[in-house]
């Protein structure tokens, strides 16, 4: 196996890691002590294509596969410090314009995707409701079609982007008889008459990555807004997790490496008892430990692109990798706080944010237990 980046990935690589850490990341640690999302910076982020790395290009974006996309997406979560900001990135990317590309019509292709692709439209995926989280198909929000129309009722939460999104992609029941064949997608503008979005307040983690509810109260859409076919927003939402689950945690894969790197440094530096506290065996064991879960974490993830881009089974490989990933960030964000000591308990120090980050990647795109079920199934044990 070979495990080598060409020469193109690795000037890709080099060139988003200094993008990140040269613009990104400048004047972060205000942004993350405000909560403040930056339009400025997304559209930055934006010009060099990170709004839309595995759209073909002739909608505008990179036309990445999945290995190609995790890469680019490790490197900008090495680079950029603001998570947040990677977060609501790759949450439009995966859950919002990879189901306009690969379910819509030409004619939304062509309405939104070159914009959102291109950054210029926020977009934001709509499916979560207050009872209904990891069974997510259970939710009550409906769309009732009436003629050339369709009105939605209802509520969601936790809704990532939701205060500067200009689209959403919301999901509804059509058939309340049914369960996963009872859903449909439909792509609501937020200037839409009987949409209402609030602000989701401030968060521990990913603080700079705005959320929010909706409420749709009689809203009216045109028939034309329907994504995909109707019943059909389940495998649609199903096939946008894949890519989710799959390459937004090439950003903490990317963020471990950085957080590693600090850990090393300061270990070789900070002295106590006349010596670096690198050389001793706690301190040591711990960056080890921070060591193996940054590399299975690599090799979980890059096997797991490279199987979907193959057209190999791919679902319990990502699971696998999303599993490792989000738990392994954790563990990590703990060590590197303990290896500063009280200086990881500082919030203007930044060491903490890789474990502040980290704690909702346990929780979003499925959570661990969920991930533990499909992970099972594909072992024959469901």
């Amino acid at each position: 196996m070979d495990f080598r980046l060409d020469d193109e990935q690795l000037a890709r690589v080099s060139h988003v890691r200094e993008f990140a850490q040269q613009v990104l990341s400048e004047s972060a640690r205000r942004r993350i002590a405000e909560s403040a999302f930056d339009r400025e910076l997304w559209n930055r982020a934006a010009d060099l294509g990170l709004s839309g790395l595995p759209i073909p290009e002739q909608w505008s974006g990179s036309g990445f596969g999945a290995l190609d996309t995790m890469l680019t997406v490790e490197a900008l979560g090495f680079g950029c410090t603001d998570m947040g900001l990677v977060f609501s990135l790759c949450a439009h990317m995966f859950a919002c314009a990879v189901p306009i590309w690969r379910y819509g019509d030409d004619a939304q292709r062509q309405h939104y995707l070159h914009r959102i692709s291109k950054g210029e439209l926020i977009a934001a995926n709509a499916i979560t409701e207050p009872e209904s989280g990891s069974d997510a198909f259970a939710m009550r929000a409906s769309a009732t079609r009436d003629g050339d129309t369709y009105i939605l009722r209802g509520e969601k939460c936790f809704v990532t982007n939701a205060p500067v999104a200009d689209l959403f992609l919301i999901y509804a029941k059509t058939d309340p008889n049914q369960s996963f064949f009872g859903v449909s997608g439909f792509l609501v503008p937020r200037d839409t008459p009987g949409l209402s979005v609030t602000d989701g307040g401030s968060k521990t983690g990913l603080c700079t990555s705005p959320w929010g509810s909706l409420y749709m109260d009689d809203c009216r859409i045109p028939a034309s807004a329907l994504l995909g076919e109707e019943g059909g927003g389940a495998p649609m939402f199903h096939d946008s997790m894949i890519w989710e689950r799959g390459c937004l945690f090439a950003a903490y894969v990317g963020a471990m490496e950085r957080a590693l790197q600090q850990s090393i440094d300061h270990a070789r530096n900070r002295k106590q008892f006349g010596q670096p506290i690198g050389r001793n065996q706690s301190v040591s064991g711990r960056l080890v430990d921070m060591k193996l879960r940054l590399e299975t974490s690599r090799l979980l993830l890059y096997r797991a692109g490279w199987l979907y881009d193959q057209g190999e089974p791919y679902e319990e490989a990502i699971a696998l990798s999303k599993l490792w990933i989000s738990e392994c960030s954790v563990l990590s964000g703990l060590d590197a706080m303990q290896v500063f000591g009280g200086t990881g308990v500082s919030s203007a120090a930044g060491v903490d944010r890789l474990l502040l980050d980290s704690l909702p990647s346990r929780i979003f795109s499925g959570t661990s237990e969920i991930q533990k079920e499909l992970i099972a199934r594909h072992m024959g044990l469901r």
